[in-house]
């Protein structure tokens, strides 16, 4: 039985945020971080103070996590980046809307005193053997320190106070994991009314001490046991009551936190197969009704979810397939306007967009990805709507005139269709590039509609069910938001997300088949309409190239696209192996081209390059980051792994964004998720000069001054399949409207003694009914019982474990 936390964000908008730059506006972006450590950096919008990102992201994390801080920032070229304000959000808070936080966030002030962090080793006694009575605190080491001092670190020392008597540690220089091993003694009260108070601190030779955190012990509980030893996390210090919360702007956000107990994989084999069972060809006579039960309790709110989790869970049984074609069978026996078919948001369409993501996501960056690239470095200025045309923005410096309305569209006229021409060409020769199950897919729908709708009546109607998907809810998204299909690192300025707005809507209308509603809307758009009907050519003789594949074929396909896909991220970065002693400097890396697949982690000069090295994944014990101080950049990770001779060596890799870190650090973590020997700590210095950066300590073999972060994962749609996730996911949601299910049970029931039999009166909707809500109430049980059984003390455990 597992434990697993996951946080969704979707950091949507800012609004009146303050003027930071000279020019009265600013470039915000956010930081997000999950206690102390920064995972996320969103794109800068530039030159505005109502930012829109609508970006989202997933965090897999410990469930012992305390809060998520969203930090506004001003990017500045020149100088240090400002911070706008923050919001955070503790646990506390997000366990208070279960259904997840939506709404507006004043942004506050940044208190130095609040922008604490770490965790501090204590050991409490009180030691009766003595008159009168002591208390003693031991100060043995603290971790994970809040960097106050230019050079990446701080000066720590500790003050304990009890009674309005206080004792100090010794300063430890230049280091956030500071070990003291000192103990203070204070004469104890006879009430024990006083609480002992430790407090951390920076050393500042000139100005101020800085606080660092302090913990607060209330010593009542210790009349009993005496002593109390553990980590502590820091708190901070007192608020400020004159915070400014009114100018800083406000933030709108999305945060939902889930708490999933996960079941051993035998739990949930009887569910599996009986979802399994109800979308395989030779049961489909008895599938429908099954599969229509869930489609019509879940609610639109959730949908998307419960897609994505149906999806993965029949993509890793082989099927997922089949089940599409379940539901394209349920919408297309519901739909009788042809112009309606796959537009609204069902559970089809939405399990099909899921299934794009999940499958197509390397596919899509094939097709678009020169084009959208072209896009944004050309930068053109690009207008076919006469009310919207700038001049100005088009003047012709070199020249006596400005060019008018007229040359401006043509102008931009010959841009799109470059654009657009470039395009079509890309999806028109990505026939074998285009994953077989997705080509499978859509065989199946443009057969499904082929069958419904009859060509004689309806010419069209079988190519736009697939380009409703392929266009319009796929490669068409992608070309509005490439940054939110990670086909790029930043936000399109408004010139050239208004360029990529307009073919985004030109592969709309040729994937609606050029339809007459789609011209009479926009008419503006005419100049473009010999190259979209040329489109709509090529499109549907790419559509019938598509599909054109037989059962054999696609297992073919299907086998070299899994040798394909076994590489889970790959890409060039700067990295540094070191096994000598002295200085590491950064002009030390050297860039090379990283592949990581399941099994190992490769090196290579280029992608065509013959492998210079490999690490097997069995080998990794820790991936965690570095100090900034360590290299002078933040962003680099470190893998400490076993050489030929089982001892420990660490590998530097230096990324160019926070982003990129944490995308290699997740994609690192989840494939040595089954490693037996990862280690729980670790140094997040480096060894030089005889000592650990970090803790000063001298040993190089010796235990790790921080604790790992295994669990601390992005999630994204090239993960690998999770069976026993995905499968309580399911469970949850199917538990969340068991009632729901049940009324419409017993209303297809009382339909089924009717004298009319509707489609749902198949006497087997009692049989795969029954044994669901029987599933769903043992898997309840086992929760419920595994759950209250992992709360029992060891010694019990044991005790249960031998009866």
């Amino acid at each position: 039985m597992a434990r697993r936390s996951s946080l969704f964000i979707r950091i949507v908008e800012g609004k009146n945020l303050p003027a930071k730059d000279i020019t009265g506006s600013s470039d915000p972006y956010c930081i997000v971080k999950i206690d102390d450590e920064t995972i996320i950096r969103t794109a800068t919008v530039w030159k505005t103070l109502s930012p829109f990102w609508g970006e989202e992201y997933k965090v897999h994390l410990p469930t012992n996590f305390h809060s998520v801080s969203f930090y506004v920032m001003d990017e500045d070229a020149l100088s240090r980046d400002d911070v706008i304000g923050k919001v955070c959000l503790t646990r506390n808070v997000l366990a208070e809307h279960p259904k997840g936080y939506n709404g507006w966030r004043n942004l506050t002030e940044i208190d130095p005193d609040e922008e604490v962090q770490g965790e501090i080793h204590l050991k409490i006694e009180i030691i009766n053997t003595d008159v009168p009575r002591k208390v003693r605190c031991t100060v043995f080491e603290a971790r994970d320190l809040a960097r106050k001092d230019r050079n990446g670190a701080s000066d720590p020392f500790v003050r304990v106070q009890y009674n309005s008597k206080v004792q100090e540690s010794s300063v430890v220089k230049k280091s956030c994991y500071p070990r003291w091993n000192e103990a203070f003694e204070f004469d104890l009260e006879e009430t024990v009314t006083e609480k002992l108070n430790i407090e951390v601190w920076d050393w500042d030779l000139v100005s101020r001490n800085d606080f660092l955190g302090k913990v607060v012990m209330n010593l009542n509980g210790l009349q009993t046991t005496l002593q109390e030893e553990g980590w502590f996390r820091l708190s901070p210090g007192k608020s400020k009551d004159n915070i400014d919360e009114g100018n800083l702007g406000s933030l709108q956000l999305q945060v939902r936190l889930r708490d999933e107990t996960v079941l051993p994989s035998e739990y949930y084999k009887p569910l599996v197969q009986l979802l399994c069972q109800e979308v395989k060809p030779s049961r489909k006579e008895k599938s429908v009704n099954l599969i229509s039960l869930i489609d019509d309790t879940t609610s639109a709110e959730c949908r998307q979810e419960v897609a994505t989790n149906l999806v993965k869970l029949f993509l890793g049984q082989g099927i997922a397939k089949e089940f599409l074609d379940l539901l394209f069978r349920l919408e297309l026996d519901k739909t009788n306007e042809p112009n309606t078919l796959f537009r609204s948001n069902s559970l089809a369409s939405k399990s099909m967009e899921s299934f794009l993501k999940v499958a197509g996501t390397q596919y899509l960056h094939i097709v678009v990805g020169a084009t959208i690239n072209r896009i944004f470095e050309e930068k053109k200025y690009v207008e076919l709507d006469p009310s919207k045309v700038e001049i100005k923005e088009a003047g012709c410096s070199g020249l006596h005139r400005i060019q008018t309305e007229s040359d401006l569209i043509q102008q931009s006229t010959q841009y799109l269709q470059s654009y657009l021409t470039d395009l079509l060409m890309s999806i028109t020769k990505s026939v074998k590039l285009c994953p077989a199950t997705i080509r499978a897919t859509f065989r199946q729908l443009y057969k499904r509609v082929e069958e419904c709708f009859p060509e004689n009546k309806h010419m069209n109607v079988k190519f736009i069910a697939v380009t409703s998907f392929l266009c319009l809810r796929f490669i068409s998204p992608a070309i509005m938001s490439p940054k939110l299909f990670h086909l790029r690192e930043k936000h399109a300025d408004a010139r050239t997300s208004r360029t990529l707005l307009l073919l985004a809507k030109a592969i709309q209308n040729v994937g609606n088949m050029d339809a007459p509603a789609s011209r009479t809307k926009e008419s503006w758009m005419a100049p473009l309409q010999p190259t979209i009907q040329q489109g709509v050519l090529q499109l549907k003789e790419f559509i019938i190239k598509l599909i054109n594949i037989e059962e054999k074929e696609e297992l073919d396909l299907q086998k070299a696209l899994n040798l394909q896909s076994s590489t889970v991220k790959e890409g060039p970065l700067m990295i540094y192996k070191t096994k000598a002693k002295g200085y590491l400097l950064a002009s030390s890396f050297k860039k090379l081209f990283i592949t990581l697949t399941p099994d190992a982690l490769s090196f290579a000069k280029t992608s065509y390059s013959k492998k210079s090295s490999v690490i097997p994944l069995s080998r990794i014990r820790a991936l965690e980051k570095v100090e900034e101080k360590c290299f002078g950049n933040s962003n680099v990770m470190q893998i400490i792994y076993t050489d030929e001779t089982e001892n420990l060596e660490a590998l530097y890799l230096q990324c160019k964004c926070v982003n990129e870190l944490n995308q290699w650090l997740s994609a690192l973590r989840k494939v040595c998720v089954n490693n037996t020997e990862m280690l729980c700590s670790y140094h997040p210095g480096v060894f030089k000069g005889e000592k650990w950066s970090c803790c000063h300590q001298k040993d190089k073999a010796g235990a790790g001054c921080d604790k790992t972060r295994h669990e601390v994962t992005l999630q994204e749609w090239n993960d690998l399949l999770d069976p026993d996730l995905e499968a309580q996911l399911i469970f949850r949601h199917l538990l969340g409207v068991r009632e729901l299910m049940k009324e419409k049970y017993v209303q297809w029931t009382e339909q089924a003694n009717k004298e009319t039999p509707l489609p749902h009166s198949d006497p087997q909707v009692k049989d795969s009914a029954a044994q669901l809500f029987q599933i769903l109430h043992d898997l309840e049980a086992a929760h419920d019982s595994l759950t209250v059984f992992s709360n029992v003390p060891d010694k019990e455990k044991k005790y249960l474990l031998e009866l």
